[in-house]
């Protein structure tokens, strides 16, 4: 393979798995969903980072994940574990609920 051909080859892998390495140094909560509620109810996360959430649904039944400020949403069957990654939050209380069970599934984010 010629030295050009190499080059080209690192520089394209170089590309590829730099986003992975920046994920792997992302801060990553987790939340459970069980008996209609989450686990843990509040999770401090680090203000003016990106964090990436990973919610786990051990319901009986579907749980629907949700915040309106930043929006995300994420619908899970039970059994289910799916991510999202959040951006940067400034300082303050963000609030979430689960909208299969809205009296009881709450929680919040506080970014400090």
């Amino acid at each position: 393979m010629s030295l050009s051909r190499k080059l080209i080859l690192s520089l394209a892998c170089t590309a590829l798995l730099a986003p992975l390495a920046a994920r792997a140094d992302m801060p990553t909560f987790e939340l459970v969903a069980k008996d209609g509620r989450f686990e843990p109810e509040t999770i401090e996360v680090p203000a003016g980072t990106r964090f990436r959430l990973t919610v786990t649904n051990h319901n009986a039944g579907p749980e629907e994940f949700e915040t309106t400020r930043p929006f995300r949403e994420l619908v899970l069957a039970p059994g289910v574990t799916r991510s999202t990654v959040y951006p940067p939050l400034q300082p303050g209380t963000y609030p979430f609920f689960g909208d299969f069970h809205k009296d009881t599934a709450k929680g919040q984010f506080i970014a400090k």
